[in-house]
């Protein structure tokens, strides 16, 4: 029996051993690679579900935390070797505070006098299109989903259900309005009225965002923002993205846009990578870790959205 933990012990070490060894040597060979290169452009990831910040703690979903993407975005910024930025986008959108919040340093990252240029996934919809806006150039795949230009919020009533079940809930209160939104209560049309107007003032912010930032006309913007998503076929008809490409399609024009010379070289700014993910990122071949895949967020309608939490989708 201890013969058998003792052998089992001495495997797990040198699987592991093994598996230290692949992820040094791949990361030697990927900065080989780097230092051949020639000027550099930063890559800065925007994956997953958009909040100001992350929820934190293992086994949370992956989120596009703002406070993460901001710093990246401000670090390509002030550095001087960096002549332009790629938002790699995979996103269904996410709330209106963290979607403005790196929309703002997109912006000042276009001040400095460096390029923005967005290459979309599998979808870049809603606050990913927000973002979008913001930067010199978008590219798109054919078939990604982009677009979703709108705001929604939605509460969940279970007035009947607690009733059902015989549950009670009373509210204490300060004013009139101070629990509006409880599940376990109507809503008046008051309140209606209320958090329509929230929505709807978020909703002109989007518009705003996007006739800017496309250089169209409002009304016209009104006509596509009524939240349905497009390919990115169809939204390079409309006028919502610049170009029809790849990943390599956006390097090539960002290139381009920045005056760049040869081969350029591309800084991921996720930065310093945790052990265990350097591990499986040598045994995959690759540092970082696949993102994981989205559910298609715009294509939920119970999505459930705190009322204090409005999403723009």
């Amino acid at each position: 029996m201890h013969k058998k933990i003792i052998t089992g012990v001495v495997i797990a070490v040198l699987l592991f051993s093994l598996a230290v060894a692949m992820a040094f040597m791949g990361n030697g060979e990927r900065t080989a690679q780097k230092t051949a290169a020639g000027e550099k452009i930063a890559i800065v990831h925007i994956e997953g579900t958009i909040m100001s910040s992350s929820p934190g703690g293992f086994g949370n979903p992956a989120v596009a935390a703002a406070d993460q993407i901001t710093r990246q975005l401000k670090e390509a910024r002030e550095n001087p070797d960096i002549k332009a930025v790629i938002l790699k986008m995979n996103t269904g959108g996410g709330t209106v505070v963290g979607s403005d919040e790196i929309g703002r340093e997109v912006e000042r990252v276009r001040q400095s006098g460096k390029k923005v240029v967005v290459a979309m996934g599998e979808m870049a919809a809603s606050g990913g299109y927000w973002i979008s806006c913001k930067a010199d150039k978008i590219v798109a795949n054919p078939g990604t989903f982009t677009g979703s230009i709108g705001v929604i919020m939605q509460l969940t009533e279970m007035k009947d259900l607690f009733n059902k079940l015989g549950i009670e809930v009373k509210n204490i209160k300060t004013g009139a309005y101070k629990d509006m939104g409880s599940s376990n209560k109507e809503l008046s049309p008051e309140e209606q009225e209320i958090f329509q107007s929230l929505v709807n003032d978020s909703y002109e912010d989007f518009v705003k965002v996007v006739a800017e930032g496309r250089k169209m006309d409002p009304v016209q913007v009104r006509k596509l923002a009524d939240g349905r998503i497009y390919t990115g076929k169809q939204a390079k008809q409309l006028g919502l993205v610049d170009a029809l490409g790849d990943f390599d399609t956006a390097v090539q024009i960002t290139a381009e846009l920045a005056g760049i010379k040869g081969e350029p070289e591309l800084i991921d700014m996720t930065g310093e990578q945790l052990l265990w993910q350097q591990i499986l990122g040598g045994l995959q071949g690759n540092t970082q870790l696949m993102p994981i895949p989205l559910e298609g967020l715009l294509l939920l309608p119970d999505k459930v959205a705190a009322p204090m939490n409005t999403n723009v989708e």
